[in-house]
């Protein structure tokens, strides 16, 4: 509960995405007031267009919330931008597209929160990343780098902020099933089904291995990760990183 009385604020980047607008409906089921922002709009009641790679309109966001809902008390950064290709073939633009929302935006959102969160001591932050953060994936150099920029930030921030009561921990999805996953049939001609069956069976020739519990992910699988990170039962736990990908990596 903050100090208003009100139940506690959460923000969600990336809430119009599958994986976003999951953990907005997780997060509002358990009681928390979501602020929901994308650049297309989002889910709930208190929706926010805003460009998370805009230094401004990320600060002008954080008070807008504080001022209208109250302290920030949880932080899930799930915005994300994925841009397959081979290294050598890849488009000029797409690595520094990536860098710009999976990591630049994670800090900008991240440090406007924080320093709020400092003061009160208490807050908790959640950074969706990938697998493809820790093992690497033929296609996904560029995707990779960033979401482990991304995974490392959050915990050296989890270090930094540990004094203040503060947690910060990371989700790292495996194949999911949302508009996402498309992406990576992009070109072949391949749905969702399609390149979810593949995930599920592996490719030996790109050196990748399927996924043992015979599934992909579905959004809700990894909303429910992200709310046990933010919840009072993960309160001992800060700087991790916890795989949601059925097996996929091995780890």
């Amino acid at each position: 509960m903050n100090p208003r009385g009100a139940a506690a604020v959460a923000v969600v980047t990336g809430a119009a995405g599958g994986i976003g607008r999951a953990i907005v409906t997780g997060l509002s089921g358990a009681g928390y007031l979501v602020a929901a922002v994308d650049r297309v709009g989002g889910p709930g009641l208190h929706c926010h267009l805003v460009d998370v790679t805009d230094p401004v309109a990320v600060e002008e966001l954080v008070a807008a919330v504080e001022a209208e809902l109250g302290p920030i008390e949880v932080l899930v950064n799930a915005a994300g931008l994925l841009r397959v290709g081979d290294v050598l073939t890849a488009g000029a633009g797409d690595f520094a597209a990536m860098l710009a929302v999976n990591v630049q935006a994670v800090d900008l959102v991240s440090r406007a929160v924080a320093r709020r969160m400092v003061p009160r001591g208490r807050g908790g932050i959640v950074t969706v990343s990938s697998n493809a953060a820790g093992v690497p994936r033929a296609g996904m150099a560029a995707y990779g780098a960033s979401k482990a920029a991304a995974t490392l930030y959050t915990k050296s921030l989890g270090l930094e902020l540990a004094e203040f009561g503060i947690r910060c921990n990371v989700v790292a999805p495996g194949t999911t099933r949302t508009a996402m996953l498309a992406t990576v049939g992009a070109g072949t001609g391949s749905d969702i089904d399609e390149v979810a069956t593949a995930a599920i069976a592996g490719d030996p020739d790109r050196y990748k291995v399927g996924i043992p519990l015979g599934r992909v992910a579905e959004p809700d699988d990894i909303a429910d990760a992200v709310l046990f990170l933010a919840s009072g039962a993960a309160r001992h736990i800060t700087m991790q990183e916890l795989y949601v990908d059925g097996g996929a990596t091995l780890r």
